[in-house]
């Protein structure tokens, strides 16, 4: 299946085994860095690769050493990267991390990643593709109002849509679901999020709200797993336990490219939200939110003997 991703692109440096997260005018020391390609939208269209699929990728990134890094790691992962641009004005956009086991605390300059607009987007690309991914809308400020019609463009064109909103770092959850989602066949928030973005105090409740307007929901809730939801269809899972946790960072982008790679397939939900969950798990395994998923040998190595799982 043919898959545009539209989206941020960062480098994450993620900051590992600290003994406690820093106060202001402290210092504190850190066992463990890495520097690898981040944001939610790359990590998804890269696994969704490594997994099969024939992906497309547009965004903007910086005339700089982090940008050349991020297109040759989509490269690595055959990611399709023509459409994006590089910006002369801002540098990439980039990400510290300071990681503590399945939780973290991020600083990010957003750089290039906010000047993605309806200027970088020929919708009539959209009939070459299958699937439209859209992710990270808090993130990119010049293409908020144009999300409900680009997803209208897609499904006039005859694409399958998912959309994963992502945090907001101001918190001020300004956006209109009720816009976005009668477009959007599969919506990815996790709970907090989307409990935030509706106004509601708990998911029930933040259900009831998109309910009249959304399709298929499917809330992350970590190691606790996730629900789907879908008219009157409800799945509970619970997730894949990983005892020995490198990192959790992408390990949502990761369910994401599980679920919608059997969603592609036209498997039945419940199987997409267990494969969804199966590689988010694998994902927690090494540090970085790729690493694990870019051999099918291995990742099917780790469902067997980590999580007795055949995949």
């Amino acid at each position: 299946m043919k898959v545009l991703v539209i989206g941020e692109l960062n480098i994450d440096i993620i900051l590992d085994k600290f003994s406690a997260f820093p106060s202001i005018g402290k210092e504190v020391f850190a066992d463990q860095m890495n520097i690898t390609m981040g944001s939610s939208s790359a990590i998804f269209a890269s696994n969704l690769s490594n997994l099969g699929n024939d992906v497309s990728f547009i965004g903007v990134i910086g005339k700089d050493y982090y940008g050349k890094m991020i297109i040759d790691t989509l490269h690595q992962h055959n990611v399709n990267t023509e459409w994006i641009r590089e910006s002369s004005t801002h540098s990439t956009g980039l990400t510290v991390i300071l990681n503590a086991y399945e939780d973290r605390a991020n600083v990010t300059y957003p750089g290039s990643m906010k000047t993605l607009s309806k200027n970088n987007i020929d919708t009539n690309l959209f009939s070459h593709f299958s699937h439209l991914h859209i992710s990270s809308y808090f993130l990119q400020p010049l293409l908020k109002a144009e999300i409900p019609h680009l997803f209208g463009k897609a499904k006039q064109w005859g694409l399958t849509t998912s959309f994963d909103m992502q945090w907001d770092p101001h918190e001020t959850w300004e956006i209109s679901l009720k816009e976005i989602l009668p477009n959007v066949d599969v919506f990815l928030p996790n709970e907090i999020e989307l409990v935030n973005a509706t106004g509601a105090d708990t998911v029930p409740e933040a259900l009831e709200v998109i309910k009249p307007y959304s399709n298929i929901t499917v809330v992350k809730q970590g190691n606790r797993g996730s629900k789907l939801f879908s008219n009157n269809t409800e799945y509970d899972l619970p997730a894949f336990l990983n005892e020995d946790v490198v990192d959790a960072i992408g390990a949502g982008d990761s369910f994401n490219a599980g679920f919608i790679h059997k969603y592609l397939q036209k498997m039945p939900l419940k199987v997409c939200q267990e494969f969804g969950s199966i590689i988010a798990a694998i994902s927690t395994t090494q540090a970085g939110g790729t690493k694990a998923l870019e051999s099918k040998h291995e990742r099917e190595k780790i469902a067997k003997e980590k999580f007795n799982k055949t995949i």
